[in-house]
């Protein structure tokens, strides 16, 4: 990981306050956010529940949100903020849209496909590469985590 810059806290801070929307509906609180040119393009966040939509992710909403909205199916030039390290389905998505980056705030130790369980990102056989960076507002977006399964037990 290397040190957040302003803008990166910034756009996770949006993605954040989406988290906290989430889990207000009894959604796991993620929440993600697709920026362009220093611009909100797309948010979304898990409502896989309520939509009875097993793809209903956070990242998932906000890149067809953006696709829909840009047009195209490529976002080779889009930001991806996401409040937890994406699972494998979402990485696929992110591929195959061949964004350029991803910025994720807490480690999925059950499933993150980034870091903690897989990393996707770093095989060599895949045609595309995302940069990526771990940990931006990672504490706070692990703690919304925490806190909502904790109150489910």
């Amino acid at each position: 990981m290397t040190n957040s810059n302003t803008q990166d806290i910034f756009f996770m801070q949006h993605a954040f306050e989406l988290a906290k929307k989430a889990g207000s509906l009894d959604e796991v609180p993620v929440g993600a956010v697709v920026v362009l040119n220093n611009e909100i393009v797309s948010e979304g966040f898990n409502c896989p529940i309520h939509t009875n939509d097993p793809t209903a992710h956070a990242e998932i909403i906000a890149l067809r949100q953006a696709a829909q909205k840009l047009n195209n199916y490529r976002l080779p030039e889009i930001t991806l903020y996401a409040t937890l390290e994406p699972c494998v389905m979402c990485v696929g998505a992110m591929l195959h849209a061949r964004i350029k980056r991803l910025v994720f705030g807490a480690l999925d130790p059950k499933s993150g496909a980034i870091i903690s369980v897989f990393k996707i990102l770093d095989e060599k056989k895949l045609n595309h590469r995302v940069e990526f960076q771990s940990g931006v507002l990672g504490d706070e977006c692990g703690k919304v985590l925490s806190d909502f399964f904790r109150d489910k037990r």
